[in-house]
């Protein structure tokens, strides 16, 4: 029986998780504090709205969301216009508006290490994957297209 690997959603609660721990154990530096850490809304709604725009191009496309399944479809309309990888962008910036309503050092940790975890274990298989489905149309999506932003 094959072992399911954990999906993006799991690697966000655990960061969640981290950040919570980090920030009440080991708070580091302060460097923002009430009212300030409200600014942490702006990257919480943007990364919010990037994945709920994401998830609706693959149900208008009739493809898939899941990680290691094959695209039907090759996505470039927005968000793909601006980012190869927009739900984990929208994750990240999740993230960076948790960290900032935290307000301490410690809680940006998991934010660094995020997306460079999401490119390992799933960008790149993605991506791969992708160009043997899309070939050229891929390629030349990747030339007008960054992975992040």
């Amino acid at each position: 029986m094959q072992r399911k690997k954990p999906l993006p959603p799991t690697y966000v609660l655990l960061a969640l998780v981290v950040m919570a721990l980090l920030h009440w154990s080991t708070p580091v530096v302060r460097f923002l504090s009430f009212p300030a850490t409200l600014v942490g809304s702006v990257p919480l709604v943007l990364g919010v709205v990037l994945n709920l725009a994401a998830d609706r191009q693959f149900k208008l496309h009739q493809t898939t969301v899941k990680p290691y399944q094959t695209s039907s479809a090759l996505i470039t309309t927005f968000p793909f216009s601006i980012s190869r990888n927009p739900m984990y962008l929208g994750l990240t910036l999740v993230l960076v508006g948790v960290a900032l309503f935290l307000g301490s050092l410690s809680a940006l940790v998991p934010v660094v290490i995020f997306p460079c975890l999401m490119d390992r274990v799933f960008i790149r298989v993605e991506e791969r994957m992708l160009a043997e489905t899309f070939g050229p149309e891929w390629e030349a999506y990747c030339s007008n297209v960054r992975r992040w932003i």
